[in-house]
Formats: C-alpha cells, structure tokens, sequence
C-alpha cells in the first residue's frame, strides 16, 4: 500500500507518499480501507519530530479516517466487511490502508458522506471526553471555546448548542467569527483586539465561564483562571502558547474552581473505547437528527499532505481539512 511516511522530520516537505507494507490485522482488530483522513495539530507536530506515535501504533500520521472494513480480526464481532465506518486512531490514518482496534469504530452517521465523516471521530472525541465527562458542562451553563473556528471549536459550538449551554469563543478574523455565529455562537470575541476575560465577565454579568476549553495552554493560564466562574472547570488539550505557566493558587482556591489536561492519543485502549462507546451513544443520534454537522473547509489529495499541513499552519482555515484518496 502507500502511505505518507516522514523520513526525516521537518516542515511540510517532510512528507513523502511512499510505498510500505500491509497493515497486519491483530486480535481485535479490523483493517479499514481509507476513503479519508484529517489533518490534526498533533499530526504537524509528528512531522516535526516533536510528538512520537505511542509504542505499538502505525508510526504513519493521521489520526482519524473514514473508509470501508477490509478484513475483520479474530475475536471481533459486530461489524462486518464492507461496513462503512470511521475510526480513532493512533496513528496511521494517512494511509491506503490501517488497522483499527475494533472499540475505536464508529459507524458513518446516516446522512453524513462517507467522506466527510473523516472529520468527525478526533474532534467529537476530544470534545466529549474533555467538555462532556470531565468538566460536566449543563444545560444553562457558559462555555467559552478558545480558537473557536478550529475543527475543534466547530464541534464544541455546536454540541455545547445542542445541551443547551450558551457558548462564546475566541477567534483572530471576522469571517471566522461570523462563521461561528452561524453555528449558534452567542459570545464572539476578537483575541486580535479583545480582552477575553473582559468580554466574558461583561457578557455574564461579571460571573465568567463555567467552563473553558482550551488550546493554548501556558499563555492563556492566568487570564482562563480570571475568566472562570465560580466552581468553574478549565480544560486543556493543547500547548500552542507554550508549556510552562505561572498559576496563581489563591485565585483557584477562591473560585473553587478545577483545572484537567488530557490528551487523546496516548491513552489506554479501554478509556478510549469507553469514550467512542459514549460518543457513539450521545452524539451520534444528534449527527443522525441534523442538529450538528461536521464542518469541512478544504478536501486536497491525500499524496498531497503537505499543502494540507501549509493550510493548517497558516490557519486561515475554518473546521477541518481533509485528506482524501482518489
């Protein structure tokens, strides 16, 4: 089959469409022909040498894709070849072919193109683990989405909707930001201009938000602390402003507030099958309803991943790009 392989790591010419052995299916496992795949931040740091698979994964990026079972592992059941389905992954989506533990199959939603489901398992997991079943978001609640127009904040926006909570966010364009009103957001700030600790207090009558994802990390630290509500939840899931923060303890403790940092990629295979199982029972009937989509900019060649990565750099892009094959 081929792949995109990194021979040695560095910016976006670093990925090479090459040839490579056959995935070989494992107990539990199924082997999935890619229709697509997506590209993530993780996926960029990989290529940069900064972000190694975990032991045992594909070592080829891409973590999530779309496609068709080929061939069903011993000890599997439920799915069937030629099942339509999409896939958390390790690693190895960019690829013509992967093999999946069967635990991290999700069937493609009806009324959602086989392509465009690429889009969703990464997104809808990282959301839902991180918004859903650690910080508990309510219905009634504010959730404040920073860098609002990624495939990350498009989900999170819309699912935050779907509950009932009130949703603001940041982004650094005004098309971005008219973008997310469409998806129902009701808090639009401009990081480029804006303060958002002062646009939060002010749009809540000086509560703050009762729960803030968050990609920045260490830049954003002080000030999400100061934008929290009062048993406030802080959710961190990337490092894009660095990875060392001061934290001021006193303004936690005062607001009784938490503070949790995941990542998706490296966790055991049983909490990531936990958090499909969740995703799968809560979300997709609303994907099914068409009250949430996944949000699409850009489809290119998957041979071609290394526009696609100039294109996430850049970040003029709004939801996901994908990586299809011909």
């Amino acid at each position: 089959m081929y792949a995109i392989t990194i021979p040695e790591p560095g910016g976006p010419e670093a990925l090479v469409w090459s040839e490579v052995p056959d995935p070989v299916v494992g107990e539990g496992e199924v082997l999935v022909e890619v229709v697509a795949s997506a590209v993530n931040r993780a996926d960029i740091l990989q290529r940069q040498g900064f972000y190694n698979p975990p032991p045992g994964a594909s070592p080829y990026p891409g973590l999530e894709c779309s496609g068709r079972i080929a061939e069903i592992g011993p000890g599997v059941s439920g799915w069937a070849v030629g099942d339509e389905v999409c896939a958390l992954l390790a690693g190895g989506g960019y690829a013509e072919k992967v093999a999946v533990p069967a635990g991290q199959l999700l069937p493609v939603p009806k009324g959602v193109d086989l392509k465009q489901a690429a889009a969703l398992p990464e997104v809808v997991c990282t959301v839902w683990s991180n918004v859903f079943m650690i910080a508990h978001l309510r219905p009634g609640e504010t959730l404040l989405v920073h860098g609002g127009s990624s495939g990350i904040g498009t989900m999170a926006i819309q699912l935050a909707k779907a509950v009932g909570a009130k949703v603001a966010l940041t982004a650094g364009t005004r098309a971005k930001l008219d973008r997310c009103a469409e998806l129902g957001a009701d808090i639009l700030i401009n990081y480029r201009e804006q303060d958002f600790v002062e646009e939060i207090k002010k749009a809540t009558d000086g509560a703050g938000a009762d729960v803030i994802l968050d990609n920045m990390g260490a830049k954003y630290l002080d000030r999400n602390v100061n934008a929290l509500a009062v048993n406030g939840r802080l959710a961190i899931i990337g490092m894009q402003g660095g990875i060392k923060g001061e934290l001021n303890i006193a303004a936690l403790l005062n607001k009784r507030a938490a503070i949790s940092a995941t990542s998706l990629r490296a966790r055991p295979a049983a909490e990531k099958t936990a958090i499909v199982a969740a995703v799968r029972e809560h979300v997709w009937p609303l994907l099914e309803a068409g009250h949430i989509r996944p949000v699409v900019d850009r489809e290119l060649p998957m041979s071609d991943a290394a526009a696609a990565h100039r294109v996430v750099e850049e970040s003029g892009h709004i939801g996901k790009v994908l990586l299809v094959r011909p």
